[in-house]
């Protein structure tokens, strides 16, 4: 897959792909987005610690990235887990400005993020624990089950590019995964999006979204 980086409007990067005219994050700021939709709506609102976090769809690693310095920012644990069918290269990963934007002294954790073995518990600091499952995320039956999640970050890509990923079956797992409690947190607001979440079982709110998107949804087990 080609994979093209851009600067966005807070000086962040994002990879445009091509053939899918798609970006990973929004043009109007990668870091922006992600700090407003998955850290600020997700990991601050919910609160919990130690958390178990579930990323549907790791790609630049920036979500982990931002959990990462939370956690350690905390001193409190948190164990990452990530599905991702097409990883970027490691010369890829050695491109992106994240660190250099929030953390300069981190840039060699950011790339360990990328450089952690697939489909096992890597240590990246004492706070964080990444496990990057590489599997095809679209299936309900490759997401492993072996706890349940404080929150679930999705952030495929919009479903008129990747429609597989958001399917009534994809978000009933998702549910089932899920703690009493459990946040999942996502950019996309579309009525049918909020409607699948609903129809799986979660309590939806529609929140004011990051410059660039009017409104974005975080849904609530229990």
């Amino acid at each position: 897959m080609k994979r093209e980086i851009e600067v966005t409007e807070d000086g962040s990067h994002t990879l445009f792909v091509p053939e899918l005219d798609e970006h990973y994050h929004s043009t109007h700021g990668a870091i922006r987005e992600s700090e407003w939709v998955y850290i600020d709506a997700g990991l601050k609102y919910r609160g919990k610690f130690p958390a178990n976090i579930l990323e549907v769809g790791f790609g630049t690693g920036l979500n982990a990235f931002l959990s990462m310095l939370e956690a350690d920012r905390r001193e409190a644990p948190v164990f990452y887990t990530a599905m991702e069918m097409y990883p970027l290269s490691l010369s890829e990963a050695e491109l992106l400005n994240y660190a250099a934007l929030t953390d300069p002294a981190k840039q060699e954790l950011f790339i360990k993020l990328h450089q952690s073995p697939w489909n096992k518990a890597c240590g990246i600091t004492p706070n964080f624990t990444l496990r990057k499952i590489r599997a095809d995320a679209a299936h309900p039956a490759n997401y492993p089950s072996d706890c349940f999640y404080d929150l679930v970050f999705f952030d495929a890509f919009a479903p008129d590019k990747q429609s597989q990923m958001w399917t009534p079956e994809l978000f009933e797992k998702l549910y089932d995964l899920s703690a009493d409690g459990g946040i999942i947190t996502t950019y996309c607001a579309k009525g049918r999006v909020r409607r699948m979440f609903q129809s799986a079982g979660f309590v939806v709110e529609r929140l004011p979204g990051p410059p660039g998107k009017r409104e974005i949804l975080r849904g609530r087990k229990g």
